[in-house]
């Protein structure tokens, strides 16, 4: 409490009536490092999406449905917890005027827009971050190196890339591009880096004209000789001269991303050329695997699937004779995984949670909250890896000897609703919204629901959440050849339990159709599934699925293992 007081005696003296602190830093990303995560310093809130509003006599925190719960546990002592998209600041504000704080360099006018029509309160641009007053963590001088993917794991050379992009914009008549999203430069340049913990993106910024020329803004102290020798015609200049070098741009039609391109360099931008706002068209771009990328993918998930196997045959095996808990178990699958040499590190934080843990939508069992598995509880692991070369993310529910009729048939209705997804037929004109009926409607048909969406674009060995493709309520973006989004489905019930099954899938093309094709490789729990709610179609499915697993795996398997995965893969 002793930081949001000090925060309102700031507001005060900038005679403001509030401020807005969001997670995200300046370059947007989804996962942050811990001394730039002022949401977190302002509120104890961990989860990945959110922000406060402090206003001088109330404080406000939203996130969305899958943080709900996890934000009241967190935060809820201090901060009412508002959940999105069910409720907007507009709702909370009503027809107050008043005037709130922000920083320019961590707001989109697209972001502000949204959460803040309909109010009559008066938007004020702070250039000296509030928060950072209040003793943030000093900034972290470790430096980490950005590299170049070899050509053996990309499917596009970047000079042919940026020809794609500079036709574009050519017949858009666009001059000149201000790409401020790191993951499309990594993507661009085929470089990556490690300023996230999760995500191998490499923090720049990029302009580029349509006579090609080139400026990437980085800390450069990341970047040696011989990495600039590989870039012909790319200047390398300092990030700290950023704002600078685009005041000095005139009388240009620039395209700007949307969703990621700050009020601050907008601002900047605007004053001498004439913006055209819009996504990133890096982005639709990038969300369309090469053959190269999805041959690498392939092996990615079956590495994958090899130590989430091995790790679910010992959770069966050892929960009730060893004292296993939730960090235990956690810390068991990262080993199996750094086994193999492909391994760099996670794509998210893991979710291992047990009985009512389970039933937090992003649990991150920590010390004070961490339980051991019992006999009669369901245990879910939400997890994934960044590979050489490839994206995982993958959900599994596991019965520690639980025969709950109820929890069974909530189960296999979220089965049925995973292969739902999976079957789903793909026409040139699908989108997500059409599939995210489908699957939830085995839960309907018994008035359950989730507060989450059905599946996410997957980036390649870039971030495990990747837009524009989702498999959610009101996503419209039409599925084609090479795309990856995740299915998972799943239930939660307050204070008892969680349920999720999750498989990433491709966009498969042959002879001219679309489908979907399955990408992770783990059984599915055979115990918890009520066969009586099952069709034929749905049993045939499980049992393909789970042959293909097991001819996938099976050549990694010891003798013992081979054996168990035989049990877990074999016919319902």
């Amino acid at each position: 409490m002793e930081k949001i007081n000090k925060l309102k005696k700031l507001i005060n003296l900038y005679n403001l009536d509030g401020y807005i602190v969001p997670k995200n830093d300046d370059f947007f990303g989804e996962y942050i490092p811990e001394n730039k995560d002022k949401l977190k310093f302002i509120s104890n809130f961990s989860g990945s999406y959110g922000f406060a509003l402090i206003l001088k006599n109330k404080n406000y925190l939203f996130v969305d449905g899958r943080y709900t719960l996890q934000a009241k546990i967190e935060s809820g002592k201090f901060f009412n917890i508002v959940t999105l998209p069910n409720k907007f600041p507009y709702h909370v504000l009503k027809k107050k005027n008043l005037k709130i704080g922000f920083d320019p360099k961590l707001y989109t006018q697209k972001t502000l827009k949204r959460l803040f029509r309909k109010t009559n309160c008066k938007l004020v641009s702070i250039n000296q971050n509030l928060i950072d007053k209040l003793s943030m963590k000093k900034e972290n001088t470790s430096v980490k190196k950005f590299y170049i993917l070899s050509k053996k794991a990309v499917g596009q050379s970047y000079t042919l890339k940026i020809n794609k992009l500079i036709n574009l914009l050519s017949k858009k008549k666009i001059d000149f591009q201000f790409i401020s999203a790191s993951e499309n430069i990594a993507w661009l340049l085929n470089i990556r880096g490690q300023d996230s913990e999760y995500t191998p993106v490499p923090n720049a910024y990029l302009t580029l004209d349509i006579n090609k020329k080139i400026s990437l803004f980085c800390d450069l102290r990341k970047i040696d000789h011989s990495f600039k020798k590989k870039f012909k015609n790319i200047n390398f200049i300092d990030i700290k001269y950023i704002s600078l070098f685009l005041t000095k741009i005139r009388s240009k039609k620039i395209l700007i991303d949307s969703s990621t391109c700050s009020i601050h360099f907008q601002n900047i931008l605007e004053k001498n050329n004439k913006i055209v706002e819009f996504l990133d068209p890096i982005y639709f771009f990038k969300t369309v695997k090469s053959k190269i990328e999805i041959k690498n993918i392939v092996k990615s998930h079956i590495y994958d699937g090899v130590a989430l196997t091995r790790f679910l045959f010992w959770l069966k095996k050892n929960y009730n004779k060893l004292n296993i808990n939730e960090i235990s178990a956690q810390e068991r699958l990262l080993r199996l995984r750094k086994e193999n040499k492909n391994f760099k590190f996670l794509s998210f934080p893991t979710i291992s949670g047990s009985g009512p843990n389970g039933a937090i939508i992003h649990y991150k069992a920590s010390k004070k909250s961490n339980r051991k598995l019992k006999k009669g509880d369901i245990y879910l692991v939400d997890s994934g890896g960044q590979y050489n070369y490839g994206t995982t993310d993958v959900t599994r529910t596991v019965s520690l000897n639980n025969n709950d009729k109820r929890i069974k048939d909530i189960f296999t209705r979220v089965l049925r609703g995973h292969i739902a997804v999976a079957r789903f037929k793909l026409k040139n004109n699908t989108y997500g919204a059409q599939i995210d009926k489908e699957a939830r409607k085995p839960l309907r048909e018994v008035n359950l629901d989730y507060a989450h969406g059905t599946g996410h674009g997957v980036g390649y060995f870039l971030n495990v959440h990747e837009g524009p493709p989702a498999i959610s309520k009101n996503n419209k973006i039409n599925f084609q050849e090479g795309m990856i989004v995740s299915n998972e489905p799943g239930y939660y019930e307050n204070g008892k339990f969680g349920i999720r099954i999750e498989n990433l899938l491709r966009v498969k093309k042959d002879k001219n159709i679309c489908s979907f094709d399955n990408l992770t490789m783990a059984p599915i729990d055979k115990s918890l599934i009520n066969k009586d709610i099952l069709k034929k179609d749905e049993i045939n499915w499980l049992n393909n699925y789970h042959r293909n697993v097991f001819n996938k795996l099976k050549s990694f398997m010891n003798r013992s293992e081979l054996l168990d995965l035989k049990q877990a893969c074999s016919k319902i």
